[in-house]
């Protein structure tokens, strides 16, 4: 694909079909996303890349544990909820893909089950688990990096045929995806990317979320004016 082509196509998939996703292509992509820009050249990320079983076992310890009224542990930082125009961006793309599954406001029991698909990776074939190195934990720069190569690989996947959702829903409950996917204890969990084939007929996969105008982003200072 062209480079144009993936940026403006690109899209977050959350439904997949249960076709496996081959070892080497993955490093393929992997090595792409490796390419990403980090501080100093510091290359804070490490991936963890499941499937299988043990991803089975992560999907139904974290949605066992959520569904139990256990409290996330997450190990990043989540802030406070979102307020103002961020919250209604968050509301936006929830009611475009809401509207899309044909999930009505009132429908708690599809509301129920669109959660459960997020505490289960959306059933995609492969997760990817980002860490990164403890030793760098204290700054800024190492969860900036781990963003970079994260938008890095789901580009590289989308150019390949392949489709990928950034989430924390199904890291929700660290210490299983640590024992499960034998993570070190030098490495804090980042994120995760669910990955696969996109299942074309599954109908959130066709919302492109909305954004927000250049100008709206955008400061240009000491340009003429109009240029």
């Amino acid at each position: 694909m062209e480079f144009d082509d993936v940026i403006l196509g690109r899209r977050s998939i959350r439904g997949y079909k249960p076709d496996p996703v081959p070892q080497q292509l993955i490093k393929e992509i992997l090595a792409l996303a490796m390419r990403a820009p980090s501080s100093m050249n510091t290359q804070p990320w490490n991936f963890y890349v499941i499937t299988g079983a043990p991803l089975d076992r992560i999907r139904q310890g974290n949605t066992e544990r959520n569904l139990a009224g256990v409290p996330h542990s997450r190990e990043f930082r989540t802030g406070q909820p979102f307020e103002g125009v961020h919250r209604e961006r968050q509301i936006g793309v929830a009611k475009q893909l809401f509207s899309a599954m044909g999930i009505a406001r009132d429908d708690k029991q599809q509301r129920q089950d669109w959660v459960l698909r997020g505490f289960r990776q959306f059933d995609a074939p492969v997760c990817v688990i980002i860490t990164y190195d403890r030793q760098l934990a204290s700054s800024d720069d190492t969860a900036f990096d781990c963003g970079a190569v994260a938008t890095a690989l789901v580009n590289a996947a989308w150019s390949r045929g392949l489709g990928a959702v950034i989430n924390s829903q199904g890291i929700m409950q660290s210490p299983v995806v640590r024992e499960h996917a034998g993570i070190a204890d030098d490495q804090v969990i980042m994120k995760s990317i669910a990955l696969g084939w996109p299942d074309h007929s599954f109908p959130a996969n066709a919302v492109v979320s909305e954004r927000k105008s250049v100008e709206e982003a955008t400061t240009f200072v000491g340009f003429a004016s109009g240029g």
